[in-house]
């Protein structure tokens, strides 16, 4: 098939270079000109302007791969104005799930069908393949299914349901995994508490041979764990992307409890304070009902 990747980012171009490995012929186009020129060393077609796509063949299948938000709401708008009835847009991006249904109904006002891909597989995925949920028109994914057969593994897309349900799924996925990380995360701290002197790296690849709690996220794990033992040069400074959060407002919506999601969200808040206000305040009360000692500033 033909297709258009916009955004060559390290998932995007990653993607690239996995379609022209099955046979698709691949535009490019991103706003930097090296991540194009290296999808065009790789066998793609470049794009100087998303306008070029007027020149292309129709029916034209443009996948967006850029960050969510503005950027992605700014591009569909472009597209909205370049494409005509009969093509189909696919966001992959981590796109908020009620951004894609507006999304799809502004491109169906003018006969452009859209689809919203939520991707799992990092930069990982180039080899082993993206996990692809998708939602929209049932005819639309159809249509594309190569597609998605060629990025992913072997039984590793799926159709979800209407628009906004791939994006939907992607941010549970995402949720899940916050609470599945913090979990790894307390673990290996008590353990590196024991005083046993235990071999994380070691732990890591032990459980991940039948143990319970075997996962890809252990094998990351282990990688991470056999470069640094102790990660001594990492900042535990833990940045999210937003799914966690619409995960968790999601499921107040719903009337749904989530207390490990919420909680190793709300971890990472507490990761990015180097001087945290409110343990000043427990430390403060300890202090005042109870004499309890208190470190001073300057000393800690």
């Amino acid at each position: 098939m033909e297709i258009t990747m916009i955004g060559l980012g390290k998932m995007g171009l990653n993607m690239v270079k996995r379609l022209l490995r099955g046979g698709h012929t691949v535009y490019a186009s991103d706003r930097a000109a090296a991540p194009v020129a290296e999808a065009v060393a790789a066998g793609a077609k470049g794009l100087a302007s998303l306008a070029d796509l007027k020149k292309l063949a129709a029916p034209r299948v443009v996948w967006v791969m850029v960050p969510s938000g503005v950027p992605t709401s700014e591009t569909i708008d472009q597209l909205a104005g370049i494409l005509s009835t009969g093509d189909i847009v696919i966001d992959g991006g981590n796109s908020m799930f009620r951004d894609s249904i507006a999304h799809h109904n502004k491109l169906q006002a003018s006969g452009i069908s859209f689809l919203d891909a939520g991707t799992s597989g990092g930069v990982w995925g180039l080899e082993v393949g993206y996990c692809l949920m998708v939602g929209g028109e049932k005819e639309a994914f159809a249509r594309v299914e190569p597609i998605f057969k060629t990025l992913a593994p072997k039984d590793g897309y799926l159709f979800v349901g209407g628009p906004g349900a791939g994006h939907f799924t992607k941010m549970i996925h995402n949720g899940i995994e916050y609470g599945m990380m913090q979990a790894y995360a307390e673990g290996f701290e008590i353990l590196r508490a024991s005083g046993y002197g235990i071999d994380l790296k070691e732990v890591c690849h032990l459980w991940n041979q039948g143990g319970v709690v075997r996962s890809w996220l252990l094998e990351l794990a282990e990688l991470a764990f056999a470069r640094d033992a102790d990660l001594s040069s990492i900042a535990g400074y833990v940045q999210d992307s937003g799914e966690g959060r619409w995960t968790i407002l999601e499921a107040i919506n719903h009337d749904v409890p989530a207390p490990v999601i919420t909680m190793s969200l709300f971890t990472r808040f507490r990761s990015r304070q180097t001087d945290s206000f409110q343990a000043k305040v427990l430390a403060a009360l300890r202090n005042e009902f109870g004499g309890h000692a208190v470190k001073s500033a300057e000393k800690s």
